[in-house]
């Protein structure tokens, strides 16, 4: 089936974002010594040209950027970010798109939860504060380029790119083809243009980004738990016994260690281990942060 020329203008929307947002991120990788990855090739760190990380159920999940500790063109290194880019013309499409970059990136989170990585959504468009709320209430740092931006930054190359669902495809090939015939330094004053009418937001997305990666140990929270469990067939019987006085054996059996590592920036990881050596582990990890 052929490409409509809308997809297809949305493609090319989507690429200029991470053209744009590239920099801003190999930026501030270089200046803390990490690789950032994007799509193309890359070396013997991994195979193809996609950006493909698993979740811990062994399912690959396509990514625009990662950014890692100790990577190379060689080397995978340790995840600290996550960050999708994304464009979405018409409101009704909005929602599905945040649920689809959940899809992506929250299962691979998981995954690496002991590193509580940085989760980084890339829209422009038409996004609905809903769905922008939606993304944020599940840990994501939304940068958000409008659709007002995006007309006025093609309005600047002399390009007319508003369009509804009623334009037909003539009108949309023929903007494509306009954005192909730009020269690079149209193609450069468009990507500027768009930079300067989101100043703002970019710088506060690339704070919110230094703000997880430089971080550091605030506090450790270890709570060593004893004592035999108790088991109830129903909510009421629970009820009844946390709300009455139950006593704690003075010799009790040890049971678990649950661990809490508290960031500077209020991040937190969490770990329940049988072993206290289990748990030494986790904080060795947690160290290298």
């Amino acid at each position: 089936m052929a490409e409509s020329p809308a997809h297809k203008f949305g493609q090319m929307i989507g690429n200029m974002l991470e053209e744009i947002i590239f920099p801003f991120l190999k930026e501030f990788s270089d200046e803390y010594g990490y690789y950032v990855d994007q799509a193309g090739l890359r070396g013997k760190a991994r195979a193809g040209k996609k950006v493909k990380w698993q979740d811990k159920y062994g399912n690959d999940h396509d990514l625009d950027f990662v950014i890692e500790d100790g990577g190379s063109k060689d080397v995978r290194g340790r995840p600290l970010a996550f960050i999708e880019a994304a464009w979405r013309r018409y409101t009704k499409h909005s929602r599905n798109k945040a649920q689809e970059i959940q899809g992506a990136v929250l299962p691979i989170a998981e995954h690496y939860a002991w590193d509580a990585p940085f989760l980084g959504a890339v829209v422009a468009g038409i996004f609905t504060e809903s769905s922008l709320q939606q993304l944020k209430s599940v840990g994501f740092n939304v940068l958000y380029f409008s659709y007002d931006s995006i007309i006025s930054a093609f309005c600047s190359v002399g390009i007319d790119a508003e369009f509804d669902e009623a334009t037909p495809d003539e009108d949309f090939a023929r903007c494509i083809q306009e954005i192909k015939e730009l020269n690079a330094a149209k193609r450069q004053q468009l990507k500027d243009r768009l930079k300067d009418l989101n100043a703002t937001e970019i710088t506060v997305f690339i704070e919110r980004l230094r703000s997880v990666l430089t971080r550091s140990i605030q506090k450790i929270i270890i709570s060593p738990l004893f004592g035999s469990s108790s088991e109830f067939s129903d909510i009421e019987q629970a009820v009844s016994f946390l709300g009455g006085r139950f006593d704690i054996p003075a010799r009790s059996e040890f049971r678990k260690i649950e661990i809490i590592v508290v960031y500077t920036n209020g991040d937190k990881i969490e770990g329940s281990f049988a072993t206290a050596e289990k748990g030494v582990k986790f904080l060795e990890y947690a160290q290298k942060e």
